[in-house]
């Protein structure tokens, strides 16, 4: 068995004269899977960025794509089911949807995008930004009780998501490659979240500041 796997625990019961008590098997707790899909967000991020910024030749992108579908996009929403699961409803629909968002990126690349009027291409980017963008301004709102990386990580994506959007709608290429600079700054910004959760679950304190918001 691996040195990380976790026995059954049990929970002690008593009887209506609390005299007799008997166990129960108990499931483990959830770990935190906010690390694993704050990175997956990262790295898919960095590398889209990186192309949507001509830093690199757009040749690579179906790697880009096929890591959109299983990490940015099936890690994470599987990541965000478990928050769900372990009742954190701000970081279970971020994540889902975040995950959403890379599956659809990569089904509308792959599938779908030759079936739109090349003409109406950039029209069809630019919709698809646009929508993430109001969703993402949405998140942003109910951030402002969290911490303040969270909010300046979701106030570069909003950002990012708008330039994105007009550069693709209305054939910008200059604009899309500012979205891409953004783009990687978010993903910087998403990849200091994932290091300092998953430092302090592994130091057991917290190791990169945070700044939290909730008490304000």
């Amino acid at each position: 068995m691996s040195s990380i796997a976790k026995e059954p625990t049990y929970a002690n019961l008593r009887s209506a004269d609390g005299e007799v008590s008997v166990q129960t098997p108990q499931a483990p707790a959830w770990g935190n899977s906010a690390p694993l899909a704050l990175a997956a967000f990262a790295v898919t991020t960095f590398m889209l960025s990186m192309v949507n910024a001509n830093l690199i030749n757009p040749g690579v992108q179906p790697v880009v794509f096929g890591v959109a579908l299983m990490f940015g996009g099936l890690a994470q929403l599987i990541a965000g089911i478990i928050q769900l699961r372990t009742g954190n409803t701000f970081g279970g629909m971020l994540f889902t949807s975040f995950g959403a968002f890379w599956m659809s990126l990569f089904v509308i690349v792959q599938y779908f995008l030759k079936d739109i009027p090349p003409a109406q291409v950039g029209h069809a980017l630019g919709l698809f930004m646009y929508a993430f963008g109001i969703f993402t301004f949405v998140m942003l709102v109910a951030s402002l009780r969290t911490n303040a990386v969270v909010v300046m990580a979701l106030s570069a994506l909003l950002v990012t998501f708008l330039l994105l959007g007009i550069g693709n709608y209305g054939g910008h290429v200059t604009i899309v490659h500012w979205g891409g600079y953004l783009g990687l700054v978010t993903a910087a910004l998403a990849g200091y979240l994932a290091c300092a959760e998953v430092c302090e679950a592994s130091y057991g304190r917290t190791v990169l500041p945070l700044w939290p918001l909730a008490g304000r």
